[in-house]
């Protein structure tokens, strides 16, 4: 019972972890005055040591949330950690990683738009906004929980076995194949005062979506095989579209 008690008190732990690197994340990128450092205000580095640090946060963000998703690194991590923890390790390690980036970036001088006030400026606002929705709406799409590493604890602790949640075509997934990414381009596009150092982190957090994304789409071509390319033909990856016909994909198969 205490080893069951460990394993569901990690995973609360990593579950609120993320919840807060989330809420640090959204005002650390809308230059929210809650947050003592943000994208814009922060320890004004010289201009090519905050390029050079900038440049290496995001390379390393992105390296550790790429590899950690790889299935070569879950079969890894299942030999030593307990199964049900494996997803809650992965969201503490990358919430802990986005801190990170977030709590050492360096700000860059310079404007490269800036809308003035009134209708243009409150509608980039409000898709900076429904951006972050978009993004938390995404993950209870699929199974919110599930993807956090909160029910796979769970489960564990009132010993019921797990079973993966379904890969269905539910709701926004029937436009495009990754609402939650394209959330996130959203929320970090959308901003009235676009300063270099703000296009510095959208350009390469964009790049970065784009080649996780095609990786992960090799991971479910594996794993659905025709399914997921039926799905894939019929729907496209980023931009939406409205639905086309076909079946709906991967309906009786669960999620990798």
């Amino acid at each position: 019972m205490a080893r069951r008690l460990a394993i569901f008190a990690f995973g609360v732990v990593a579950y609120l972890a993320a919840l807060a690197v989330f809420a640090y994340l959204v005002a650390f990128l809308g230059d929210l005055p809650v947050a003592s450092g943000t994208v814009d205000r922060g320890t004004g580095a010289p201009v090519g040591a905050a390029l050079l640090v900038d440049v290496a946060l995001v390379v390393l963000f992105g390296l550790q949330h790429s590899a950690m998703a790889r299935p070569a690194f879950k079969r890894w991590a299942r030999r030593r950690v307990p199964e049900p923890a494996e997803r809650s390790l992965f969201v503490l390690l990358a919430a802990l990683a986005l801190a990170g980036l977030c709590a050492f970036w360096q700000p860059l001088p310079g404007t490269v738009w800036a809308v003035p006030g009134g209708w243009p400026a409150a509608l980039l606002a409000a898709l900076f906004w429904a951006g972050w929705l978009g993004v938390l709406g995404a993950t209870f799409l699929v199974d919110h929980f599930d993807l956090m590493g909160l029910r796979q604890v769970t489960l564990q602790l009132r010993r019921v076995p797990y079973q993966p949640p379904r890969f269905t075509e539910a709701g926004a997934y029937r436009y495009v194949r990754h609402p939650m990414m394209l959330a996130f381009l959203l929320a970090f596009w959308a901003t009235p005062r676009m300063s270099a150092g703000h296009l510095l982190l959208a350009l390469a957090m964009t790049g970065y979506i784009v080649t996780g994304t095609l990786l992960e789409e090799r991971d479910l071509l594996r794993v659905f095989g025709a399914r997921y390319a039926d799905y894939r033909r019929r729907v496209p990856m980023l931009v939406p579209r409205p639905p086309a016909g076909g079946r709906d994909a991967g309906a009786d198969e669960p999620l990798p």
